[in-house]
């Protein structure tokens, strides 16, 4: 098995610190930082993504595959040059006010993070006010939404409205997600789209980038 090949399949087992290891040994044995990350790294989140959309894996080891990825592309980021080590894109992403649920959030996150996204996270409880605020102090791409309870769903609909009454939809996508969202709901309440779970999310983006 060459040396990419155990890169992606300790990614695929979310073996932290093993991901972290051999992608350190990949650039001391003078493998380019970006084709470590494009040739060893993603191919191996690729496989996890399958796997979770077949019902394999579940969110639990998702986000400790997702944590693999991440600390080989820590080991490997001081390496790429300033070109390719820049942000795709920037997104702010949040749970809406009165819903204090995270774990979703941060897996998107940190999906979000590894595939080259400058993410603000602004945390759980954050009103609509506060995402409009942010909105226009960070300028990003993507707004990403989160809500856990169907109690906290109208939340959503209130900060889009916001957000179109003070102009700032323009040029912006805005993503909605959790448990008990749904693409019919997503379109109801004026959001660009909807993803089912922290992958989806990452490749629509990069789809739309």
């Amino acid at each position: 098995m060459s040396l990419y090949e155990q890169i992606s399949l300790a990614v695929q087992k979310g073996e932290i610190e093993e991901v972290g290891s051999l992608s350190k040994q990949a650039l001391e044995e003078g493998n380019n930082a970006l084709d470590v990350l494009n040739s060893a790294l993603m191919p191996g989140i690729e496989i996890v993504g399958e796997k979770f959309g077949r019902d394999e894996l579940f969110i639990p080891e998702v986000m400790m595959c997702a944590q693999a990825l991440q600390a080989g592309i820590n080991t490997i980021n001081p390496f790429l040059t300033k070109e390719q080590s820049s942000y795709k894109a920037k997104i702010v992403i949040g749970t809406v006010a009165n819903d204090v649920h995270d774990l979703g959030k941060n897996l998107v996150k940190m999906m979000f993070t590894a595939n080259g996204f400058e993410v603000i996270d602004m945390g759980v409880d954050v009103s609509a006010e506060k995402f409009a605020a942010a909105l226009e102090e960070h300028k990003p791409q993507v707004l990403g939404l989160s809500a856990l309870l169907t109690t906290t769903m109208p939340e959503m609909a209130k900060t889009i409205e916001l957000i179109n009454s003070k102009g700032l939809h323009d040029g912006l996508q805005i993503m909605v997600g959790g448990a008990p969202v749904t693409e019919d709901f997503a379109k109801e309440i004026g959001a660009d789209f909807y993803a089912d779970n922290a992958i989806e999310a990452a490749n629509t983006v990069k789809g739309m980038i």
